[in-house]
């Protein structure tokens, strides 16, 4: 399991996203609603790592608004190997400066950070589903583009090691 830095979005693009998940688990799809006791929230992740110390990212953190208002564009549905279904965000000059910002300053304080993760590299998204099954991505991704475009805000952010039962809120 890894730990996220995670962004919450507003109400109405989370209530979207979580009956997408019905949806998804009507069709024999898992998603990320039944995994980990229903401990997920829709959100993008803006860093991940095998383990985070919560005391550590928040000081490394200190000053800097993790949870900014940032309007976020959901556009397409992609897959990543291994069968991981998710939306995908446009990829706007703020939202890339924000996650550069975030991620210098964790890295600086030496948290070490997975490299899908890191600027230039990082794919900004919303998983939906980590198994999907082979014979269902095309009509998973089907029910994925009855729901977009999708826009919405960022609201607030946590620090979670879901493994570890760890929820520590950011600014």
């Amino acid at each position: 399991m890894v730990a996220a830095l995670e962004l919450y979005l507003d109400t109405v693009a989370t209530r979207r996203i979580r009956v997408l998940w019905d949806a998804l688990e009507a069709e024999g799809v898992q998603s990320m609603r039944s995994l980990l006791e229903q401990r997920h929230r829709p959100h993008v992740s803006l860093a991940v790592a095998p383990r985070f110390d919560p005391q550590q990212v928040a000081a490394a953190l200190a000053g800097t608004t993790v949870a900014a208002p940032l309007r976020l564009s959901f556009q397409y549905a992609g897959q990543f190997v291994g069968r991981v279904l998710w939306l995908g965000l446009v990829p706007t000059v703020e939202l890339l400066e924000h996650h550069r910002r975030v991620h210098d300053r964790l890295a600086a304080a030496g948290i070490a950070l997975t490299e899908h993760y890191r600027p230039g590299t990082w794919v900004p998204h919303c998983t939906l589903s980590m198994r999907v099954p082979n014979t269902l991505m095309a009509s998973a991704i089907r029910r994925c583009l009855e729901i977009l475009p999708l826009d919405a805000t960022i609201t607030t952010a946590a620090l979670t090691d879901h493994a570890r039962n760890i929820s520590h809120p950011l600014p």
